[in-house]
């Protein structure tokens, strides 16, 4: 079934996408790409790991881009041009691990950019705001309230990284091939439903 399948997986913070990709990753056999790739993309490009870990918890209003902004206030094309080469070398990154296939790439806008890929089948997982609550409190051991306020702030972080590099919208269920609720059919189900759905692509 693997073959050049490749799988993107989207997630709302606290879903439980990514433990998703790891044991659909793992049962068929993929390769699995997340933090992974900013290794990648500092081997294949020459912007330091450093930077690309920071601007990957940050984007724009990480801590080297406030710093480069006070430093040469004027000249605010430099933070422009750091964006733009930290998305191409992730862009040519994705590109080059979905071109050889056989991978579950978890989040980075990897549905869009390799969206003309015949084998891409992009995936969306998502949870009630309790299911999510209750997985943070649990693996981050943080309270309700801050486990509440780290959802509304990581949604709306990946929500507006991902409406601005695409032309779709985070979270749409038009985005993606399958959206998927783990609150309603656990990581399990949501493993076993995307299997069903690649057996079935594979007889079409």
């Amino acid at each position: 079934m693997a073959g050049k399948e490749v799988i993107t997986i989207g997630r709302q913070f606290g879903s439980g996408g990514h433990e998703v990709g790891r044991r659909l990753a793992a049962e068929l056999g993929l390769t699995l790409y997340d933090k992974e790739l900013l290794k990648m993309m500092a081997q294949e490009s020459n912007i330091c790991e450093q930077v690309l870990k920071d601007y990957d918890e940050k984007h724009s209003g990480s801590l080297l881009y406030s710093i480069m902004m006070d430093v040469y206030p004027s000249m605010n094309y430099m933070g422009n041009t750091l964006q733009r080469q930290i998305y191409q070398a992730q862009y040519d990154t994705i590109r080059k691990i979905g071109e050889k296939g056989g991978c579950v790439i978890i989040g980075r806008c990897a549905d869009y950019i390799l969206r003309d890929l015949p084998h891409l089948t992009s995936v969306f997982i998502h949870a009630s705001d309790e299911y999510r609550i209750r997985r943070i409190m649990e693996y981050e051991h943080y309270s309700e309230q801050k486990a509440r306020d780290t959802i509304i702030k990581a949604d709306k972080k990946k929500a507006s990284y991902y409406n601005f590099q695409t032309e779709k919208k985070w979270g749409y269920v038009s985005s993606y091939h399958l959206s998927l609720d783990t609150s309603e059919i656990g990581i399990d189900g949501c493993v076993n439903v995307i299997r069903c759905y690649l057996e079935q692509k594979g007889r079409s």
